[in-house]
């Protein structure tokens, strides 16, 4: 229970909008916004979305790679379909490992990156800008 009643101290929940003991009505406050600090980086969040689309991958090339095997191309495309739908859960986080996330440094914008270390141009607003540690910083 988050709270009481405030005429017969009976335990209420948050979303109890009246008291069920005396029918008073319930007085929330609202809760205080969680501010996230903007230099924080989570390095999971990338692989997890890498592993997502590989997982969302391997039903796909798996049927379009026994289609192909099916019609006899199956040599040729079929069978590589197949085996990059095995390793795509795989090979999918990997993928997402490598990609930065942040802000502009001029503008602001939100930003994904693969590239860490190389200088690379901003699209909103067309400054510079450079992956360090995995943080976002003008080119040089």
């Amino acid at each position: 229970m988050d709270g009481h009643c405030t005429k017969c101290e009976a335990a209420l929940g948050f979303s109890w909008k009246f008291c069920p003991m005396c029918g008073a009505t319930s007085i929330q406050t609202p809760l205080a916004p969680v501010e996230l600090d903007e230099e924080r980086r989570v390095p999971t969040e990338g692989a997890y979305s890498g592993l997502l689309f590989g997982l969302l991958a391997v039903p796909l090339l798996l049927i379009v790679g026994t289609m192909l095997c099916l019609t006899g191309l199956g040599a040729i495309l079929g069978i590589p379909m197949i085996l990059v739908a095995i390793l795509a859960p795989i090979i999918g986080p990997l993928f997402g490992m490598m990609s930065h996330k942040g802000k502009c440094p001029s503008c602001g914008a939100s930003l994904s990156n693969m590239e860490s270390g190389h200088k690379s141009t901003c699209p909103v607003c067309n400054h510079s800008f450079a992956v360090k540690h995995g943080l976002f910083t003008k080119a040089a």
